[in-house]
């Protein structure tokens, strides 16, 4: 009996939170209740999800950054069904694929500097794993030198080069040798390569947690001590890549500035299959692959799966045939100018961070008596919980999906697919005008709303202090 896949949504819909919670994660599933993210999605265009009741809704989180290009991309998908229709061979294990070959050559036309050298893999976590391999191998040395607030991916090599102590707790030790050093602290990381024992230094050329946008002077001058030390400098693109700064990289935003290795993932596939890439030059992989019987030493067996070869090629093909990188700087600066002109009339909002569709809007302490009281109490109850003021209204009154920019830190990022139309950068700064006046009302509806999510919040917290007990 064939397998149905749409009798399965159509019986799980509405269901499938419960499902999840029993089978999965329930924890996860209890945050979503909390916040109002329990949504049951139906179809995805583009820009727009619908739910089970048929409401569009306009996703500016885009998966954290995958659906550059929207949801159901037609050359991406008609690349997609290609391969299937062709019945070619993949994964044969000892092989050359040439649509990995081709996807290869086509991505190491777009790096600066003579990186010319691609391994494949399946996300971005496995990405930066090897890219921490290679740079171990091409070396000789242990240590790995990353920036605080720094966000790589979860895996165990990934999570020690990982800013935020509570994605690391309960999983330490971590790799030995690895630290941190602070974004713009010169003396502190020429102190740390002095020692000479670092491999490389990691960064994101803006770090996805909090949208920090790295200056050219810090990364050009970290350059030169990298090449003082002998230390490899490995650039993580992930979310920043593939046309979401504006550029092909946020790094080539820097003129001079040429990492040794490069990671991209998200976006790379245009959010079809999963895929990631470390671009290197010839002479660092050829350190670690150095003789004939290491010529598989680093290796996945998933990785240049001929569907994620074909949809890699496909979102170059999308982001060059739609001038996107172009569209996302257009974009970018009118959401920046609609957002700034909002600051001198709401107290909360404080500016933007803003580099083609990578965006961050800052909120923080108001002025006023009223509203500085409001402010206190809710980050007295969870430093987290003021950003739901602005995620959840915007969610639930104007059907946007937004999220924190990280832990504890009252900045909300948008991450726009960058084919969205103007009326779509209208729709969210309507919305957010719309948010902040309401915000800005205290007592408020959206005030009682965060004060339920705190009671949820402190009482969770008080049970798991009685269990901890017991």
């Amino acid at each position: 009996m064939p397998l149905d896949i749409n009798t399965i949504l159509a019986e799980t819909r509405g269901k499938n939170f419960d499902l999840f919670e029993k089978h999965i994660n329930p924890v996860f599933v209890k945050v979503l209740r909390i916040i109002g993210f329990n949504r049951s999605w139906v179809r995805g265009e583009g820009a727009y999800l619908w739910d089970e009741n048929g409401t569009c809704y306009l996703d500016f989180l885009a998966n954290w950054g995958v659906f550059n290009f929207g949801r159901s991309h037609p050359t991406i998908r008609g690349a997609l069904q290609q391969v299937l229709d062709s019945d070619f061979p993949g994964w044969v294990g000892f092989d050359a694929p040439p649509l990995a070959a081709v996807l290869a050559r086509e991505l190491t036309k777009r790096m600066p500097g003579d990186l010319d050298t691609v391994f494949f893999c399946n996300s971005g976590t496995e990405a930066i794993e090897a890219a921490i391999k290679f740079a171990r191998a091409s070396t000789g040395r242990p240590c790995i030198v990353h920036l605080t607030k720094a966000f790589h991916g979860l895996t165990t090599g990934a999570l020690s080069l990982n800013g935020e102590t509570s994605f690391r707790r309960g999983f330490e030790p971590l790799l030995p040798g690895s630290s941190s050093v602070v974004m713009g602290d010169l003396k502190g990381l020429e102190a740390r390569l002095a020692l000479g024992d670092v491999a490389s230094f990691v960064f994101e050329p803006i770090q996805g947690k909090g949208v920090n946008i790295l200056s050219d002077e810090y990364l050009l001058a970290a350059q030169d001590l990298c090449r003082k030390y002998n230390t490899l400098m490995i650039c993580d693109e992930i979310q920043s890549g593939m046309g979401r700064s504006g550029r092909f990289l946020a790094c080539q935003w820097i003129e001079g500035l040429q990492p040794d290795i490069i990671c991209l993932s998200k976006a790379l596939s245009g959010g079809y299959v999963p895929l990631g890439a470390t671009i290197t030059r010839r002479a660092i992989y050829d350190r670690v692959y150095d003789s004939m019987d290491r010529a598989i030493v680093h290796a996945s067996t998933f990785g240049m799966g001929n569907l994620a070869m074909a949809a890699g090629l496909a979102a170059l093909t999308v982001l060059d045939d739609e001038n996107l990188a172009a569209r996302a700087n257009e974009l970018g600066s009118r959401f920046r100018h609609g957002i700034e002109a909002m600051v001198p009339r709401f107290e909360f909002l404080k500016g933007v961070r803003q580099r083609g569709l990578m965006i961050g809007i800052e909120f923080g302490k108001p002025d006023s008596i009223s509203l500085k009281a409001a402010w206190t109490m809710v980050n007295k109850i969870n430093e987290n919980l003021f950003a739901q003021a602005v995620v959840i209204p915007l969610l639930d009154d104007h059907h946007i999906l937004t999220q924190v920019a990280g832990h504890a830190t009252p900045i909300i990022k948008i991450l726009p697919p960058l084919n969205i139309k103007d009326t779509d950068v209208d729709w969210f700064l309507r919305a957010l005008e719309d948010v902040m006046v309401k915000l800005h009302k205290f007592p408020g509806p959206i005030w009682e709303v965060l004060l339920k999510i705190g009671n949820h919040v402190l009482t969770a917290k008080q049970r798991e202090g009685r269990s901890a007990d017991t």
